[in-house]
């Protein structure tokens, strides 16, 4: 990026819409009447209004993406859109990255227009936008304090209604000045015939037209000029400049990219609406823009996956239009799944984490009941495995795009079940691994009640358990039970109280219960409880085995026992599921 030599505002309209276009990651015209007027006043002060950055796109680049025209005639009701520029046969073409506001307010007040309603009038009349133009008094300076030089955008029946404090100039007009002599002509021809002799307001009629001018004439656009001919570069660029107001976020940017170049479908309502769905099922879901992008690239199969512009192009986005119905269903399938398997917005600690379960169902076609029919139950159990390891190993977080596309390749390969095993021994050894040690294993029971990640620990642990049910995070001695004073006349040995308060939250201390039973359950205490739920001992025994119930006294007064047994025996479990052996074939 370069700074290169100032043009005038005369010759940066004059480019507007010939040579200078607006890219898709631009956000429309905004700017009032009034603010075009105080840019004008400051332009007439000498003030500096800002340095301008502009992208050289040459002709290789330039259908890659949408650009658009600057608006000249504005209209609130009816033109408030930048229209599509037609660039087809144009060797380069400079786009506008800062500075569009600027730049389409002088094209209006020089060039253009500015239609916005009259007050209580109905907006369906068109008498109510009546066309306004630029203009500038040449005898009196501005009413208002804060301007030197009074701009008012007016209908052709105010500028001809002169008085003796008015003569109002379109500021047009003064592209047609072919010389710095020119304004003081116009004076002599135009004003001063209205002027009583010795009127001195001449003078500043010819003085003010004289600034008007040289202020188009002279240059005094400052511009940065980049030749980068990566888009992802120049957008970090716009980002940074681009602090006023509220900035666009990274993926707002890309989205307005994907919507200009969709050609059937508005990809801005698309996806918003898609997200809302999503996050809709079940329990409801955290998804976002950013996921439903990176879901689509990865969906659609390309190469690249990177979240960068570059990988938004027109080719990418007419594959991923056409493709939309597909990928959205394969997403929508993915998290009926995942709802199934009892996750939600809190205990789904990885969006990414589904996108290759997106993609295993959109390669086997998308079946409608792949959540519920037997057909799909070792799949399920595949993918359920799969996906506990690699949300507990956390190979999702950071950046996941090289995770992701050596798992999508690997099912890409596959035939049969989804393919859990041939995924974790790619990933053996590498620093995405989803294989545990025994020191990650230990790591696990540091997650406490309320945790995110305590979901996934508690659900690997119950694989033949029926998700379709409501399950709760059960405190297998009730919570509130677990103050001192309470403990105390419990007569739990005071050396174990500390113990207690420490430990009560711990998985060990956990197990996942339906709702209905959670709830008769309540503030029980946990050697009652049982016989009454269980009254049948052999039933009892079976329930202590699916649970990790050890053989120790069940009474408060034994937790620490109680606590130490059944993590040895949950630390086994967890060791044999996920444990380097685990996956041995």
């Amino acid at each position: 990026m370069g700074f290169a030599q100032p043009i005038s505002i005369k010759a940066a309209v004059e480019n507007i819409n010939k040579n200078y276009f607006l890219p898709a990651i631009q956000r429309e015209f905004v700017w009032s009447t009034d603010q075009i007027e105080t840019l004008f006043d400051s332009i007439m002060k000498g003030y500096p209004i800002g340095s301008f950055l502009f992208w050289n796109v040459d002709e290789e680049n330039i259908p890659k993406y949408q650009f658009y025209e600057f608006i000249r005639n504005y209209h609130q009701r009816d033109n408030a859109h930048n229209e599509k520029a037609n660039l087809t046969g144009e060797k380069s073409v400079t786009a506008v990255l800062d500075g569009q506001q600027r730049l389409t307010s002088l094209y209006i007040g020089l060039k253009g227009s500015y239609y916005y309603k009259m007050a209580r009038m109905r907006w369906d009349n068109d008498q109510a936008f009546p066309k306004r133009r630029l203009c500038l008094n040449l005898l009196c300076p501005a009413f208002d304090s804060a301007m030197d030089y009074d701009f008012q955008f007016l209908m052709d029946e105010e500028i001809n209604a002169r008085d003796e404090n008015h003569y109002w100039f379109v500021v047009a007009d003064v592209l047609a000045f072919d010389s710095p002599s020119a304004p003081a002509q116009y004076v002599w021809n135009k004003v001063l015939p209205l002027l009583k002799a010795g009127d001195d307001r001449g003078n500043f009629a010819i003085d003010t037209l004289s600034k008007l001018y040289s202020a188009i004439n002279d240059k005094s656009i400052n511009f940065f000029l980049e030749e980068s001919k990566s888009l992802d570069k120049v957008l970090n660029i716009f980002i940074r400049v681009n602090s006023g107001g509220t900035q666009l976020s990274y993926s707002d940017l890309l989205l307005s990219i994907a919507s200009a170049q969709w050609q059937h479908k508005d990809a801005r309502e698309e996806i918003v609406q898609f997200v809302d769905e999503i996050n809709r099922i079940g329990d409801g879901f955290n998804i976002d823009k950013d996921f439903v992008l990176k879901a689509c690239l990865v969906l659609s199969d390309f190469s690249n996956i990177a979240f960068k512009v570059d990988n938004f192009n027109q080719d990418n986005m007419h594959k991923i239009e056409k493709n939309w119905e597909t990928i959205t269903e394969s997403i929508r399938l993915s998290y009926r799944l995942l709802s199934r398997f009892g996750y939600n917005r809190d205990s789904l600690t990885s969006n990414n984490a589904v996108i290759p379960i997106a993609y295993y169902i959109n390669k086997i076609g998308n079946p409608p009941n792949f959540d519920v029919s037997n057909k799909f139950s070792e799949d399920r159990k595949l993918i359920f495995r799969w996906l506990v390891s690699g949300l507990l190993k956390k190979v999702f977080s950071g950046q996941p795009d090289n995770v992701l596309r050596l798992v999508r390749e690997i099912i890409k390969q596959s035939s049969g079940l989804f393919p859990m095993r041939d995924i974790f021994e790619k990933q053996r050894g590498t620093s995405k691994s989803f294989i545990f040690g025994d020191d990650e294993i230990d790591n696990l029971f540091r997650c406490k009640y309320g945790n995110a990640f305590t979901y996934s620990i508690l659900a690997l642990l119950y694989p033949s358990l029926n998700f379709k049910g409501k399950f709760h995070e059960d405190h297998i001695f009730p919570k509130s039970l677990f103050t001192e004073s309470k403990l105390k006349k419990l007569n739990v040995p005071e050396r174990d109280i500390e113990f207690c308060l420490e430990n009560y939250n711990c998985v060990a201390n956990l197990q996942l219960l339906e709702g209905i039973p959670n709830e008769e359950k309540s503030q029980t205490m946990f050697d009652q409880w049982i016989e009454i739920a269980y009254p049948d001992k052999t039933e009892r025994v079976l329930y202590m085995e699916r649970n990790y119930i050890p053989n120790v006294s069940l009474d408060i007064r034994n937790f620490r026992e109680f606590i130490e047994k059944r993590s040895e025996l949950i630390k086994k479990e967890i060791k044999e599921l996920l444990g380097d052996g685990a996956y041995a074939h």
